[in-house]
């Protein structure tokens, strides 16, 4: 019976711990709790490396195969491989959104920090063919999660604290990412 619970799909895993979620007592209460735990966890380097997997993975064919004319148009090279970037950015960016509508604030900052990093290393250390074709897309599309943490987060010191850890982690892109908090817009 124990091996039963490896045999399940992970959607039905998921039906499982919210049923148990739903009720009263001590084993939602734990549910929850880990729950808690589970999201509190979140090691910058550790999301750095997956964004970095992440668009590392990202195969020059990839862009050509994006790239043409199709039914509804013509894809250039360029806007294939930003489609590309942003596509394999979303999850990211959607999990610092989840950080910030569950009022998580440090970890919508730590996992932003790991965003801003992976892309920086995608940009600095990949050997991949695809980088050549998206050359400034990392850094905008790293700069333009950036500018909407700091938007939610203007009112709050972390942007301070954000603004080190690009002068420390993303030296190169620090004076294009900092313009903001200095009143000028980024290039």
């Amino acid at each position: 019976m124990k091996n039963l619970l490896h045999k399940l799909t992970g959607e039905q895993a998921l039906d499982v711990v919210q049923r148990l979620a739903a009720r009263k007592g001590a084993v939602a209460d734990a549910i929850l709790a880990e729950a808690e735990r589970v999201l509190a966890a979140v090691d910058v380097d550790e999301i750095a490396d997956e964004v970095f997997d992440q668009l590392d993975r990202i195969a020059v064919e990839d862009c050509w195969d994006k790239a043409g004319g199709h039914r509804d148009g013509y894809t250039s090279l360029d806007d294939a491989a930003q489609q590309l970037i942003e596509e394999a950015l979303q999850p990211f960016v959607d999990q610092v959104e989840r950080y910030h509508s569950m009022g998580m604030v440090k970890q919508e900052q730590d996992y932003c920090m790991g965003v801003i990093l992976g892309t920086y290393r995608y940009e600095k250390e990949s050997k991949s063919e695809f980088k050549e074709w998206c050359e400034d897309m990392p850094a905008e599309c790293a700069g333009c999660l950036l500018d909407e943490w700091r938007e939610r987060n203007r009112a709050t010191s972390a942007t301070a604290v954000m603004d080190a850890f690009i002068r420390q982690h993303c030296p190169d892109w620090a004076k294009c990412m900092n313009r903001a908090t200095e009143g000028t817009t980024r290039v």
